[in-house]
C-alpha cells in the first residue's frame, strides 16, 4: 500500500498520451490544476492525486513517511469526504467518513489487536449508535459517549451471558437485564459493573431472589434454616406431626425475598453404645447394612431411619411404602412444591405381600423464607434393625444381668411388648430420634449450601400427643437446636434404667 517517490515517478513515465496531465515537482509549487504527485519540502508528506487551485481536491492518496496513508475524497486541500486511513503505530484501518482529517461521521474501524467498530464518530471517537465488537469476540450494540459505552446498549460476553440495559462509562449501571448462560437471570438496578439496589434474581436452580443487593451481593440472604417448636418434639408411636420451617438471614430475621430453594427431609434414630457390648445400640444393625452414624447437636449421634409418606392414607404399611416407590426422584422436583423422593437401596422390607420399600425422604419447596412439613411420621423399623429393649418396670428386669442386658444375649428370646417381629411392627418404638432438612438446592443457590438444621423428637411409650409448634425458646438461634434441658429421661425406650453412653 506504500509507494516511494521512485516508483510513482516510474508509474507516471508509463501515462498514454491521452490519459490526464501528471506533474512531479519536488521543489516548486504543487500542481495547480489536474492530476498530479507533489512531495512536501519537509518529504514527511507525499501527495498523488486531482487538485484544484493549487489544492488537494477531488480523489487522491496522502502517503506519510512512516507507511500511514489516507486514500479518498479531498476538499480544498483538507481531508473531508469518503475515504481510508491506515495508521502504521497501531496497524488499525478506518474506512468511512472524514471531516476536516478525522474519522467523523459513520463508518468502521478495524482493529489490529481483533475486533472492530461499525457506527458513528465524532472527531476520530466513537460517538452514537454503533457495534463494538473486541478481540474475544463479545459484542455491544448500542449508544457511545467519549468513546465509551454510554447509554442503552445490549451485551454478549465471551462466557455466553447476555446483557440488556444501562451504561455508564462503560460500566453497566443504572436498569438492565442480564441472562446468564446457565439459565439464570437477574433484572434490577447495576452499579459499577454489577447487582447494585433493588432486584430479582432467578437462578438456575428454581430459587428466586427479590430483594436488596450491595456490591453483587444480597442484603438479605438466607443464611441458616431453624426448625421451630420445642427443644424436644414428644410424638406418640405412629403419630403424625407437622414441622414448620424458616429461612433467616444472618442477623435471625426471616428471609422472606427467597423463594424456591429446595428442602429435604429425614430422619434418624439414637446411636447408643453400651459398655457391656461395644458394638451394641438402640438398634443392633446387621453387618451387611451397616450404617455411618451422623452426629447431631444433642449430644448423640444418629443413624438413618425411614419415613412415612403422608399420602398412604389408610392403606397398609407395605402398600403405602410400595406405593411411594413409584413417585419421582429429586431430578424431577424442579416442577413439583412438595414431593416424597424414594431414593437410594432398599432400607425397609415389611412381610406382608412380599413388598420392598424405600427410605422416604419428603422434599419441599420453601416460599417465603417458610416451609411446612406436614403429615409427618416415623415407619417401621427395616428388618436389619434389631431393637434392643429397655424395660420401664422392675418386674421386667432379669435379676443379676449386666446393666442394658436381656435375660437372653442379644437376639435372643424378648417380651412380646418389645420383641416382636420386625415385619409385624407397623410404627416407630419408643426411643429417640431426630428430624433433619437439608438443603438440596441444585446447583448451590449462589455457590452455597445452607447447613442442615435438626429436631430432637421423642417417641413416647406412654402414647404421648404431638407437641404444636411454636417459636424456638429465647429467639432465634443455630439451625439445631440445644441439649434437652428439661431434665427428664432421655433413655431409648421411655422411663428405662440409665444407659452408659
Amino acid at each position: 500500500m506504500e509507494t516511494s517517490g521512485h516508483n510513482m515517478a516510474a508509474a507516471s513515465s508509463e501515462v498514454s498520451p491521452g490519459s490526464r496531465l501528471q506533474r512531479r515537482d519536488r521543489r516548486g509549487r504543487p500542481p495547480s490544476d489536474g492530476y498530479g504527485v507533489y512531495i512536501y519540502p519537509n518529504s514527511f508528506f507525499q501527495y498523488e492525486g486531482e487538485w484544484k487551485g493549487g489544492k488537494k481536491h477531488g480523489h487522491g492518496k496522502l502517503l506519510f513517511k512512516d507507511g500511514s496513508y489516507y486514500e479518498g475524497e479531498f476538499v480544498h486541500g483538507e481531508i473531508t469526504g469518503e475515504g481510508c486511513r491506515y495508521w502504521a503505530s497501531s496497524g488499525n484501518t478506518y474506512s468511512g467518513h472524514f471531516v476536516l482529517g478525522e474519522p467523523q461521521g459513520h463508518g468502521m474501524m478495524k482493529y489490529k489487536a481483533g475486533g472492530y467498530y461499525e457506527g458513528e464518530l465524532s472527531h476520530g471517537m466513537r460517538e452514537g449508535l454503533g457495534c463494538l465488537v473486541d478481540q474475544d469476540g463479545q459484542t455491544y450494540k448500542g449508544w457511545f459517549h467519549n468513546h465509551r459505552r454510554h447509554g442503552r446498549g445490549q451485551m454478549t460476553f465471551q462466557n455466553g451471558d447476555k446483557y440488556e440495559g444501562d451504561w455508564v462509562r462503560d460500566q453497566r449501571q443504572g436498569h438492565g437485564v442480564l441472562h446468564q448462560v446457565d439459565g439464570s437471570t437477574y433484572e434490577g438496578q447495576w452499579h459499577g459493573d454489577v447487582f447494585s439496589g433493588l432486584g430479582t434474581l432467578t437462578h438456575c436452580s428454581g430459587v428466586t431472589y427479590h430483594g436488596l443487593w450491595v456490591n453483587g451481593h444480597p442484603v438479605a440472604q438466607a443464611t441458616r434454616m431453624v426448625i421451630l417448636g420445642p427443644e424436644v418434639l414428644a410424638v406418640a408411636p405412629g403419630a403424625a406431626f407437622t414441622l414448620m420451617v424458616q429461612l433467616q438471614q444472618a442477623n435471625g430475621a426471616v428471609a422472606e425475598g427467597e423463594h424456591g430453594r429446595m428442602l429435604r427431609l429425614s430422619a434418624g434414630v439414637r446411636y447408643v453404645q453400651l459398655l457391656a457390648h461395644a458394638q451394641v445400640s438402640f438398634f443392633a444393625v446387621d453387618e451387611t447394612h451397616q450404617e455411618v452414624p451422623t452426629q447431631t447437636p444433642f449430644g448423640f449421634e444418629c443413624i438413618p431411619y425411614p419415613l412415612w409418606s403422608p399420602t398412604s392414607g389408610s392403606l397398609e404399611p407395605g402398600a403405602a411404602l410400595k406405593r411411594a416407590t413409584s413417585l419421582p426422584s429429586l431430578d424431577d422436583l424442579e416442577t413439583a412444591s412438595v414431593t416424597w423422593c424414594a431414593q437410594g437401596n432398599p432400607i425397609s422390607s415389611l412381610p406382608a405381600g412380599g413388598q420392598e420399600s424405600y427410605c422416604l425422604q419428603y422434599c419441599q419447596q420453601a416460599q417465603h423464607g417458610h416451609v411446612q412439613f406436614e403429615d409427618v411420621r416415623l415407619g417401621p423399623p427395616p428388618l436389619w434393625y434389631h431393637p434392643i429393649p429397655f424395660f420401664s418396670t422392675p418386674q421386667q428386669k432379669t435379676c443379676n444381668q449386666p446393666r442394658g442386658t436381656t435375660g437372653d444375649a442379644v437376639g435372643g428370646s424378648r417380651p412380646s411388648s418389645m420383641m416382636a417381629s420386625p415385619g409385624l411392627v407397623t410404627a416407630a418404638l419408643p426411643g429417640e430420634y431426630v428430624i433433619m432438612v437439608h438443603d438440596v438446592t441444585t446447583p448451590p443457590f449462589l455457590g452455597h449450601t445452607l447447613p442442615t438444621a435438626f429436631q430432637h423428637l421423642r417417641v413416647t411409650a406412654q402414647g404421648g400427643q404431638s407437641q404444636p409448634s411454636q417459636p424456638p425458646r429465647g429467639g432465634p438461634e443455630a439451625p439445631g437446636k440445644g441439649p434437652d434441658t428439661s431434665g427428664k429421661s432421655s433413655e431409648p425406650f421411655g422411663e428405662g434404667p440409665d444407659v452408659p453412653r
